[in-house]
């Protein structure tokens, strides 16, 4: 099995950060708003264009894109043409993800919510799905956008058959782009890949929230059908890892990620597919991703291809 590891969005190396603009202060610059606003943007793609350079250098192929390259992208009262402004940065963007054969997708944000009661929170959440999907395309690139189900007012049942009812209103377009998580609250590996089957879309398996949200399921009992989600996709199967901070905030990320419970995770999945993707989701981003690799070196017999990328 081929195990190939990732981060999200920003390098601790390269210590930059995407620039955001809170639609109060959009209000306050009156005339120069479309300035600011375009100001932050061309800071972004540049820091953007140096992480995947910085990620070509280091052997990283698997990278999560951030959600703000584009501030207030899909404030309903911003009215200016994001993707047809920037084509061309995002064609470029594309290019160089295309020529590495990286693979690179988005976590949607939290304001995202499929299934929320409020009309107006729906077709808010269809909108900034039909935004991220123009954005992908306007790079070119073969892409996914990974959701989680969200609410559960009035219930799992009556929550999930509001998320399907609100999926199909989507143009087929995001359906091929959705991939669905387990969380760590509300719903679980089992409510996410019934849904993920009913749906015929891939389902994520986020192991820190199994851990944090599940009764007697053990997930050697779910694990092949999980991987399964992804046979019809253009991707192998992809996970995220992450450990707990500590005893009492078991729900927070570490900055690092504890090997022996990876190597115990790996292990337990060996020769089940030929390939995975692990999304690391450490606070140590990259440098998290790095520290793993020397205590699997250190401590395993995996022979590595390449500095992220190693064979169980």
């Amino acid at each position: 099995m081929i195990v190939r590891l990732g981060y999200v969005a920003l390098s601790k190396t390269i210590n930059s950060s995407f620039k955001t603009l809170s639609y109060t202060n959009f209000q306050k610059l009156k005339n120069q708003k479309i300035e600011k606003l375009e100001n932050i943007i061309d800071q972004n793609f540049k820091i953007l264009e140096e992480i995947l350079n910085y990620n070509i250098k280091n052997d990283i192929t698997f990278y999560r894109m951030t959600s703000n390259l584009f501030p207030l992208a899909t404030h309903p009262n911003v009215k200016y043409k994001f993707i047809s402004n920037y084509h061309q940065k995002l064609e470029h963007i594309g290019k160089i993800i295309n020529q590495n054969k990286m693979r690179v997708g988005l976590h949607i944000m939290p304001c995202c919510i499929l299934n929320s009661l409020n009309e107006e929170v729906i077709t808010t959440s269809i909108n900034i799905l039909n935004f991220y999907q123009n954005m992908l395309d306007a790079m070119k690139i073969d892409s996914y956008i990974i959701m989680h189900i969200g609410s559960k007012t009035l219930g799992k049942k009556e929550s999930i058959s509001r998320f399907k009812t609100n999926f199909n209103k989507l143009n087929n377009k995001v359906k091929q782009k959705i991939v669905i998580e387990n969380d760590d609250v509300s719903f679980d590996i089992i409510d996410t890949l019934q849904l993920a089957k009913d749906l015929k879309i891939p389902m994520v398996l986020d192991y820190h929230h199994y851990i944090c949200n599940h009764q007697d399921e053990q997930l050697k009992d779910y694990i092949d059908e999980i991987f399964k989600t992804w046979d019809n996709t253009l991707y192998f199967p992809k996970i995220h890892f992450s450990s707990p901070k500590n005893k009492k905030e078991k729900k927070a990320h570490h900055e690092d990620i504890d090997v022996d419970t990876f190597i115990e995770f790996i292990e337990s999945i060996k020769g089940k597919i030929p390939n995975l993707d692990v999304m690391i989701e450490a606070k140590g981003k990259d440098e998290a991703l790095f520290k793993l690799v020397r205590k699997l070196k250190y401590k395993t017999n995996y022979k590595f291809i390449n500095q992220t990328t190693f064979i169980v």
